[in-house]
């Protein structure tokens, strides 16, 4: 472990071990610990202890370098948002981990706080935002740009030149055509092929796509 930063993840539930699984594999950081809710104080995840809850953050930020916000993200994006703008404003620096397993191009921008996890392929002058999660499995096409705070779930299609806006989740094996855009905030259910932009806020399934909220 010589040699390597040490990172603090912040949320100890199944997105964490997903995350930790990654983070083992690619190398680069040495986990310190976890940050959850107190009555979870000392529990194990995937064998790293829960050593904080988030009134320690403050002290965390002072003692090691690197965060990465563990939480999932399905229906709402806001615990994921307020965690990072927490971090932030307390001065932390936010990981990026990229799995080995995974292929994102050279000419490709990953922000600050984002996981690329395994077998994910981000492909040429792609720009993924701050603290999004791109899932197993994913593939983002040529051209493309996924704003901050965006989950991408597993084995969905983005293809060429998209614009997914902040704050966007969209569920596992969704496709969507090339050049669409869709709309901040919404959900774009399992499944999902979307043909056309959405640009109204809302929860769309099907193929095609319709709103249903």
């Amino acid at each position: 472990m010589a040699g390597k930063d040490s990172i603090v993840l912040v949320g100890g539930g199944g997105h964490c071990r997903a995350c930790i699984d990654v983070i083992e594999l690619e190398n680069k950081f040495k986990i310190a610990g976890i940050v959850d809710l107190p009555d979870k104080l000392h529990q194990k995840v995937s064998g790293y202890e829960i050593i904080a809850c988030d009134e320690d953050l403050p002290k965390l930020v002072n003692k090691y370098r690197f965060f990465l916000i563990t939480i999932g993200q399905i229906k709402d994006a806001n615990k994921r948002i307020n965690k990072f703008q927490c971090l932030k404003e307390l001065g932390a620096k936010l990981a990026v981990v990229i799995s080995p397993l995974a292929y994102v191009s050279k000419t490709a921008v990953i922000g600050e706080g984002t996981i690329i996890m395994h077998r994910t392929v981000v492909n040429a002058d792609v720009h993924i935002g701050r603290n999004c999660i791109v899932n197993t499995g994913v593939i983002v096409e040529h051209d493309t740009k996924v704003n901050d705070n965006c989950h991408i779930s597993t084995g969905s299609i983005i293809n060429g030149g998209c614009s997914i806006s902040r704050g966007v989740f969209i569920g596992s094996n969704s496709i969507l055509a090339n050049n669409v855009s869709i709309a901040e905030h919404s959900i774009i259910g399992a499944g999902t092929v979307v043909v056309k932009s959405l640009d109204r806020k809302g929860c769309y399934v099907g193929s095609p796509a319709r709103l249903v909220e």
